[in-house]
């Protein structure tokens, strides 16, 4: 009995040092490409996050047990903000490539094939990167840095600390930022594309004014567009894994 009543504090702190880090974990795993996707049941995120708690809380220093309420909800809201902060900045990824899909598929007139294939409507190149993108993340070990990514959150998002706002929003809008400049280059050869496409179309139209130009062009910019995705996907994801690498590695660096 002495002894019990001597693990008894040690435990008390142990559950709540596991509870903190939980709290951020689920709130980035909810968000995380593969691991958070909506066709992903809760039952399996739940212990997803709870393998990730197991793996994160050994590397993160514990804080004393809270004696009040106020305490108590302090470390529950930093801990979730602080979560969705990351999570979110992660899932601009998932955005950017879902543009980049989406810009490239207007441009090649491929918008409305299969368009409603996955949970989110969207034009079946969005579709097939994104598959492409999220195998190529899990097969890269995206589960290792977002573990690394969470221990090294604690570094500039203090447990019990809310973030200045300003520091915050200005993180943000660069997050956004770089989410559509990656998502236009990543789109870059079908925008190319399109233009030249449109530019031929104009010239052959003014030479030839009785030739029913659009009946002759569709098929070729959806040959075209359907070729120019099977050379270049590999290059694309390649580009935008290592982006999302980059921020994985270091979430607050400065945005190039």
């Amino acid at each position: 009995m002495i002894g019990l009543a001597q693990l008894l504090p040690l435990l008390s702190e142990s559950l709540w040092h596991g509870v903190a880090v939980f709290l951020r974990v689920a709130a980035i795993t909810s968000m995380l490409p593969a691991f958070g996707e909506q066709t992903v049941p809760a039952r399996i995120k739940l212990v997803l996050a709870l393998a990730f708690t197991l793996i994160v809380a050994p590397a993160v220093a514990a804080i004393p047990i809270p004696v009040n309420f106020g305490d108590t909800t302090l470390i529950i809201l930093t801990e979730i903000a602080a979560g969705l902060a990351l999570g979110i900045g992660i899932r601009l990824f998932i955005l950017a490539l879902q543009t980049a899909g989406t810009i490239a598929a207007h441009a090649t007139s491929l918008s409305q094939v299969f368009g409603g294939a996955g949970v989110d409507p969207m034009p079946a190149m969005g579709y097939v990167l994104i598959i492409g993108g999220l195998a190529l993340a899990v097969m890269t070990g995206l589960h290792v840095k977002a573990a690394e990514l969470v221990i090294l959150s604690y570094d500039f998002m203090p447990m019990g600390q809310f973030t200045a706002g300003s520091v915050l929003s200005e993180w943000g809008v660069a997050q956004v930022a770089r989410a559509f400049t990656l998502a236009f280059t990543l789109a870059a050869p079908f925008i190319i594309l399109s233009v030249l496409y449109n530019a031929a179309l104009g010239a052959i139209n003014k030479a030839m004014p009785q030739l029913m130009v659009a009946f002759v062009g569709a098929p070729v910019i959806t040959a075209g567009g359907l070729f120019l995705l099977l050379v270049s996907s590999p290059l694309i994801l390649s580009v935008w894994v290592q982006a999302m690498d980059r921020f994985l590695a270091n979430p607050f660096a400065a945005v190039p």
